[in-house]
């Protein structure tokens, strides 16, 4: 089965990131934070089924450090 992207991915600004995992928590089949605290996006592609998710780990970024660029 292949799921369609939206054509958009995800954009990270490392330098703002606190790592504080809320973004995982909304979406942990793109991001994760690892046990030193570094976050590691899993996948960048967004796709159809996932679109709401990531903008729900966009929304609740405290330092907003992630966007979705189309």
């Amino acid at each position: 089965m292949t799921v369609a992207t939206t054509g958009c991915r995800i954009k990270v600004d490392m330098g703002r990131c606190s790592g504080l995992g809320l973004c995982e928590a909304e979406a942990p089949d793109h991001f994760e934070i690892g046990d030193d605290g570094q976050l590691t996006v899993l996948s960048f592609d967004v796709t159809d089924r996932d679109r709401e998710e990531v903008e729900a780990a966009v929304r609740t970024c405290p330092t907003q450090a992630i966007t979705i660029e189309d």
